[in-house]
């Protein structure tokens, strides 16, 4: 049985957990962190996120053997229903069933009751808080609650949770908050009852919008397909076909691609030797970004071109990873692979490549999908703040009860 001097808490869907990361920065421990996919959960391996190695749990988190392993876990630090309580319970399910292109597929309830499984596991664990974010349409979005029925999640969290928790709902936009990029997301913040603490106080603190120029503009530029920046092997100019360079080449900030006056600048295909012109389904295709603005919100395909405003505001270029981490307020500290970045800026050009190769996609898509580290982390320092407030008003009950008896 475990004892530990710190604050605990479980994350469900935990990905590459840089959101929870801000917890670790805070000191609390993590008891188990629950991801499907291996090689997202081993970044957090990469980041001693745990204390014991059982803790990293790749389940399907609907199943039995997902969930027993939790209770071990908990059991493990004496977290059950006779003895220390859980923390914080971390809860950032996968959005696609809520995403507007998915709005006809037949899964949907079926995957936005993952949330589900984040309600009932909340509901028997009985955590001190718990936090759940999404996008945007998260607690409209309908899905299959626990006791069958097809409500919206909002809905179902107050069902099943307002009897124990004060819960509050909101909606902001991460970059009125300390995130260096705009990002609009539901926050979902309970605190139990018993603890007589309001659950809006525990939300981040607002702060000034950071320009782009202000979080990159101190990176060099890179002006060569395929560079990598001496010592920082995460600033890297991400390859793409070199016929696209003249798309966005002429192209100035705020512009897309779309905009080019000579249609052989265009984005096109070449078919039977006549040009035909992609479709613009939307204006963010290809467009270069503004310094003097808030980063845009990072999405998944940031590795491409002609995804959602991914375009260097003079770079020729996606934006690196180490530009997103600083968009996404990734501490430098963190580690996405079992080499230390050290060992990995030794390494010659040639080696950086074949790891980038291997390792890139699957960082970028880890950082499209989390939510920034400075977000978790003012709200972990708060929790911190009010039940280390709560421990010594206790202790001073005590002594002055002791003094009484006296």
């Amino acid at each position: 049985m475990i004892k530990s001097e710190n604050l605990t808490y479980l994350s469900l869907f935990s990905s590459a957990g840089i959101g929870c990361y801000g917890f670790k920065t805070e000191g609390f421990d993590c008891v188990a962190t629950v991801e499907l996919l291996s090689k997202r959960l081993k970044i957090q391996q990469n980041n001693d996120k745990c204390k014991f190695a059982s803790g990293y749990i790749s389940e399907d988190i609907t199943t039995d053997n997902a969930k027993v392993k939790i209770r071990e876990e908990l059991a493990k630090w004496n977290i059950e229903a006779n003895g220390k309580d859980l923390d914080v319970l971390i809860a950032t399910p996968p959005c696609q069933g809520m995403s507007v292109a998915n709005h006809k597929k037949g899964n949907e309830l079926n995957r936005n009751s993952l949330v589900t499984e984040s309600i009932r596991l909340t509901k028997e664990i009985k955590p001190k808080f718990f936090i759940f974010e999404n996008v945007r349409a998260f607690l409209k979005t309908l899905c299959t609650d626990v006791d069958g029925l097809d409500i919206p999640i909002k809905e179902a969290i107050e069902l099943n949770l307002a009897a124990d928790y004060q819960i509050s709902y909101q909606i902001l936009n991460f970059k009125d908050f300390g995130c260096p990029s705009s990002r609009t997301r539901s926050l979902v913040i309970g605190v139990r009852k018993d603890l007589n603490k309001q659950p809006e106080n525990f939300y981040p603190e607002k702060s000034p919008e950071q320009l782009l120029r202000t979080t990159i503009g101190h990176l060099p530029l890179l002006k060569t397909m395929g560079e990598i920046a001496e010592n920082d092997i995460y600033h890297n100019f991400r390859n793409y076909r070199p016929e696209m360079q003249d798309w966005i080449s002429a192209i100035g900030e705020g512009e897309s691609a779309f905009d080019n006056k000579d249609s052989k600048r265009i984005p096109h295909k070449v078919i039977d030797g006549e040009i035909v012109i992609n479709v613009n389904k939307n204006g963010d295709k290809y467009k270069r970004q503004y310094w003097d603005k808030v980063a845009p919100c990072i999405h998944t395909r940031n590795d491409i071109l002609s995804s959602q405003n991914t375009v260097h505001p003079v770079d020729n270029r996606v934006f690196s990873i180490r530009e997103l981490m600083l968009m996404m307020s990734v501490p430098e500290n963190f580690n996405w692979l079992d080499q230390s970045f050290e060992d990995l800026n030794k390494l010659s050009t040639t080696e950086k490549k074949k790891i980038l190769a291997k390792e890139e996609l699957n960082i970028r898509h880890c950082l499209g999908e989390a939510v920034p580290t400075v977000i978790f982390q003012q709200i972990a320092s708060k929790i911190k703040t009010a039940l280390a407030t709560k421990h010594t008003n206790n202790q001073n009950i005590i002594l002055a009860l002791d003094e009484i008896n006296i």
